[in-house]
């Protein structure tokens, strides 16, 4: 009989993002960024929206998110 929490290393974790920190929802080793999809370790995860509830690889990857989500101007002229 398999413990709930093994495979966790491998599985995507589920996670709420708050101001300044963030609540593990289901346990997992990663997230993917909502930008690039490239996975982020939990344990690495410092950029993520709060209003939108996503997580970012970094932070172009968050400024991109917030372009998009017309937050900021395009760099287009």
């Amino acid at each position: 009989m398999m413990n709930r929490f093994e495979g966790s290393s491998s599985r995507e974790a589920k996670i709420r993002y708050l101001d300044g920190d963030f609540q593990v929802v289901l346990a997992g080793s990663h997230v993917v960024c909502a930008v690039t999809g490239k996975a982020v370790p939990v344990d690495e995860l410092r950029y993520w929206s709060v209003a939108r509830q996503e997580p970012y690889v970094d932070a172009a990857a968050s400024l991109e998110a917030e372009r998009r989500a017309g937050a900021l101007p395009s760099q287009s002229r």
